[in-house]
């Protein structure tokens, strides 16, 4: 029978771990407020209820309008841990807006950021390292990192973290190597990207060869690929049951063979017979990084003579029913295989 008495408990719908919200536009401001509040508890409840909300877009701009971002900012250097978690997963969601990247390199927050790479909770480098590469996908914020004396930071950091963390590292290098290679080389970028690419995880392989593809562009680069050792990893990596990894490490020998120290480099190490194999494979982006990988090979006497045996295998390529760059990517090779001085 129905009674008067009023329940204490909260109903079931509500979570105690987050604060309520406030109605319609009214709740941002609230949120905001609370996350500036003195009190502990206060401060974590907003950022789980912060979380929620910026998972809709709608709500990010309105957010930085009210002065989330510099609430944010402020609460990287804030004792707890768990404020440090929440506070870097919030700027993770916002950084995978364009917006929020915008804002990002407004309010000064990349180096606030990677103050946390050192972080004593995982969770809080994991979501720093984040929103840092999903920063660099646009120029400003690529820019920020470079100028911040960022990367020999990150590369120091590489073979330190977890294996998660590294990837977010390469993604991360990857894009600041496309505007700057020499603080990479300086700060042994190298060096840890060959070692990474005999690692466990099949995508770590894979960024790690795609790494040492965008290192080897300038000169410098392709000296120091062959010097550390780089080209017999990559040579195994070729015959790689991961696809990306195939296909990168085709490329990275590409890369590395336009100078004759990388050609002669790569024939000692047989890496003809290899990519002659990947002439037949699935993909159409492996095939055309080992064609070109071929073509730079055949540029040397020695390769050239080694390569007239597989001249047919080349040819087939002609007639490449997937890719047009293929096409031309073989008639090239032969050309370069065929030419008699």
């Amino acid at each position: 029978m129905a009674h008067t008495v009023i329940s204490m408990k909260l109903p079931p719908n509500i979570d105690p771990t987050k604060a309520r919200l406030a109605y319609g536009d009214r709740a941002l401001p609230k949120l905001n407020r609370e996350l500036n509040s003195p009190d502990l508890l206060t401060r974590q409840r907003a950022l789980m209820s912060l979380c929620d909300v910026m998972h809709n877009p709608e709500h990010i701009s309105e957010g930085l309008r009210v002065g989330v971002g510099a609430s944010l900012k402020s609460l990287l250097k804030d004792s707890d841990g768990t404020v440090r978690h929440k506070a870097t997963e919030v700027l993770s969601i916002i950084a995978g807006h364009a917006v929020g990247r915008d804002a990002f390199v407004d309010h000064k927050m990349i180096v606030p950021l990677s103050e946390l790479f050192d972080d004593n909770v995982y969770q809080a480098r994991r979501n720093a390292h984040k929103a840092i590469e999903m920063c660099v996908h646009m120029s400003p914020g690529t820019e920020g990192v470079v100028d911040a004396k960022l990367v020999p930071v990150l590369v120091g950091r590489l073979l330190k973290e977890e294996d998660e963390i590294k990837e977010l590292i390469l993604d991360t290098l990857h894009y600041c190597m496309t505007i700057e290679t020499q603080s990479a080389l300086d700060s042994g970028a190298m060096e840890s990207f060959t070692k990474l690419l005999s690692h466990k995880t099949a995508a770590i392989r894979a960024k790690a060869a795609r790494d040492v593809m965008d290192l080897s562009f300038p000169l410098d680069g392709k000296d120091k690929a062959v010097d550390v050792g780089a080209i017999p990893e990559l040579v195994l990596l070729l015959e790689d049951d991961n696809t990306d990894a195939r296909a990168q490490a085709a490329g990275a020998i590409m890369t590395i063979t336009i100078t004759t120290k990388g050609k002669y480099a790569a024939i000692e190490e047989n890496a003809i017979p290899n990519l002659v194999k990947l002439l037949d494979d699935p993909e159409s982006e492996v095939r055309l990084n080992a064609l070109k990988a071929i073509t730079t090979l055949a540029e040397a006497p020695i390769g050239r003579t080694t390569l007239l045996a597989s001249v047919n295998e080349v040819s087939k390529l002609i007639q490449d029913h997937d890719s047009p760059a293929v096409r031309k990517a073989a008639q090239i090779a032969v050309q370069v295989i065929t030419w008699k001085p």
